[in-house]
């Protein structure tokens, strides 16, 4: 029985073929696309507007030349969203708790990051690995410290939206099965628990965009310290 819970996580197949793929390209045929008409509808102009002021919080505290980076970001954080939010849906798969795929979209943005800034402005790249004013018997204690904490950089990336999505669907799926199995017996302790589950899945529908906003935010700041 405790084994089932993690059921949920698996790839999918159908016929020794993985789904996978088509669980990532799903979410992109709900968004309504432009049309030719000179005034859009009302669900174009929010979508509109809610994606240029992300945009433009995003990119605020960014150099000019990083600004390029803003149509790549910005699409990662609607990919992002989109796919936490349906895997919150019954019977559905969220690609995000595979720690693969999260891992295969921090680690080469995040080396990106880092290339750009060893080409533009290599002194003040590796500058960041030895704060200024470090006693001298300390500089290769520290440069070590700030390497290794460079290189987790991706790593966290992934395993933190991994981790917080992988336990909120593991509590959704414990409090969803407590309550069928409490209710032939104890109808009002389940309607109770089918309460807290009920602000769970709430709780677990704002991480599902804090978690995104999170990674992609964090990308923006090490674009930032080496543009």
């Amino acid at each position: 029985m405790a084994m089932s819970f993690f059921d949920q996580f698996a790839s999918p197949s159908y016929l020794g073929i993985p789904l996978i793929a088509i669980a990532i390209a799903l979410p992109w045929v709900l968004f309504p696309l432009p049309t030719l008409r000179w005034v859009n509808n009302r669900l174009m102009t929010v979508q509109g507007w809610l994606i240029n002021r992300f945009t433009n919080q995003l990119m605020l505290p960014i150099n000019t030349g990083g600004h390029k980076w803003a149509l790549l970001l910005t699409s990662l954080m609607v990919f992002l969203i989109t796919t936490n939010m349906l895997g919150l849906l019954p019977y559905t798969f969220t690609p995000t708790t595979q720690l693969s795929l999260n891992m295969g979209l921090a680690v080469p943005l995040w080396l990106a990051t880092v290339l750009i800034g060893m080409r533009n402005q290599p002194t003040i790249a590796l500058g960041h690995l030895l704060p200024e004013g470090t006693p001298i018997p300390l500089i290769p204690v520290l440069i070590i410290i700030e390497t290794i904490s460079l290189f987790i950089r991706p790593l966290a990336l992934g395993v933190r939206l991994t981790a917080n999505l992988t336990a909120g669907h593991l509590l959704i799926q414990l409090i969803a099965t407590a309550v069928f199995v409490l209710l032939p017996m104890m109808p009002t302790v389940a309607i109770l628990t089918a309460t807290v589950l009920f602000l769970l899945t709430l709780l677990e529908v704002a991480v599902a965009m804090i978690q995104a906003y999170v990674f992609v935010l964090l990308l923006s700041l090490y674009l930032q310290e080496n543009v």
